[in-house]
């Protein structure tokens, strides 16, 4: 059986130039970045020569690069550290972020005396920037924001310039988790200065367990883990190098081809959006996932007009690979938080599947898609 892949969110297949660049590193360079022999050296001009190249690709230098085992390590090294190193004493976050953020502000807020404040959120899951203004207004203590740029189940678009400008007007930090956003759309922190923002290379077509933390110069960063001196003292153990190698290329790909990407992805999931509403004109989308100007143009959150259980299962039976947002498909009995925050009970209760693209899809494999969900229904 041919699986059809939609579940691109979730992860991306390897770049077969990434895998080469991999493999070219475990084989030839296969020393310690931290020795001082030859060997050692290149292996540090590696990981070096990577740290040069993502930086510029947002605009910063290298010293504010801080690899890491992926996006949620990134998050929790930025969140601790705002609130045991940074004196942050409010933080400001949605009910929709990624679990890698709100768990780590649940966690702080037990173990610190820190205050949270959720901003308020349209139907949609929009965010209400009148009442982010009001909250950062209305607080006194240090603050840090924290919004994801792009939500990776329903694919809304964070206004990152109005937050920027907010953060600015009110001197409140700002981290945003944009795990959905890099290797898809260029960031340049000059001119939209996050303070805080985190990767993951198994987004955009590189290797898993590996990602980074951009952290503005000025701001000192103590380790989660302990135990050596690496990346300048902020994360302790050996560097992958290999992993890192591949993070680099993977996004020197993804960031050279990223409007001839996002050009063909907008047509593929108009055409999924068109298809779908043609075979079940009942069905619904999440978020502002079938609107391109405020949604990314990878995922698609579809709603559809029963309660169907076992829809993601049967889906899987026939070849099609995505992700459940609804309780009954999820394998949780809380379901999506995002979809219970944002529905009301009754719709969260409906079949909610995401769907997300990558270049590799293809309309032939939304042809496909839609018959098989239309003899389904």
């Amino acid at each position: 059986m041919n699986i059809i892949y939609f579940d691109n969110a979730a992860t991306t297949p390897i770049h077969q130039k990434v895998i080469e660049r991999i493999t070219e590193v475990m084989t030839t360079v296969y020393g310690n970045p931290s020795s001082t022999h030859r060997i050692g050296r290149k292996a540090k001009t590696v990981v070096e020569e990577a740290r040069k190249s993502i930086a510029k690709h947002f605009n910063v230098t290298a010293g504010e690069i801080v690899f890491t085992a992926g996006g949620s390590e990134a998050d929790n090294l930025i969140l601790r550290n705002a609130v045991v190193n940074l004196g942050v004493k409010h933080i400001v976050t949605s009910k929709i972020e990624h679990h890698a953020v709100l768990r780590t502000i649940q966690a702080l807020e037990d173990e610190f005396d820190i205050k949270i404040d959720y901003v308020d959120l349209d139907k949609k899951g929009n965010i209400d920037y009148t009442h982010l203004e009001k909250l950062l207004t209305a607080c006194n203590d240090r603050t840090l924001v924290s919004l994801m740029s792009v939500n990776n189940e329903i694919g809304n678009l964070l206004d990152v310039k109005k937050v920027c400008d907010l953060c600015a007007s009110t001197k409140a930090l700002f981290h945003s988790d944009t795990v959905q956003s890099i290797g898809h759309y260029k960031i340049d922190l000059r001119e939209t200065p996050i303070d805080f923002i985190t990767a993951s290379a198994h987004k955009f077509h590189g290797p898993k367990g590996v990602g980074f933390a951009i952290i503005k110069k000025g701001y000192g960063i103590k380790p989660l883990l302990t135990g050596g001196e690496q990346e300048r003292g902020a994360r302790a153990g050996t560097e992958n190098v290999p992993q890192i190698a591949g993070m680099q290329t993977a996004l020197d790909i993804a960031l050279k081809d990223v409007e001839a990407d996002k050009k063909y992805l907008k047509s593929l999931k108009t055409y999924f959006i068109d298809s779908l509403k043609e075979a079940i004109p009942e069905v619904v989308f999440n978020g502002c996932s079938a609107d391109f100007k405020h949604s990314t143009y990878t995922i698609v959150n579809v709603r559809f007009p029963k309660k169907m259980p076992m829809l993601l299962f049967q889906l899987d039976l026939k070849g099609v690979a995505a992700s459940g947002g609804s309780a009954c498909q999820s394998g949780s009995a809380l379901g999506s938080h995002v979809l219970n925050t944002i529905l009301s009970k009754n719709e969260a209760e409906h079949a909610s599947v995401r769907f997300s693209f990558s270049k590799y899809n293809t309309k032939n494999e939304v042809d496909k898609v839609v018959e098989i969900i239309k003899d389904l229904f």
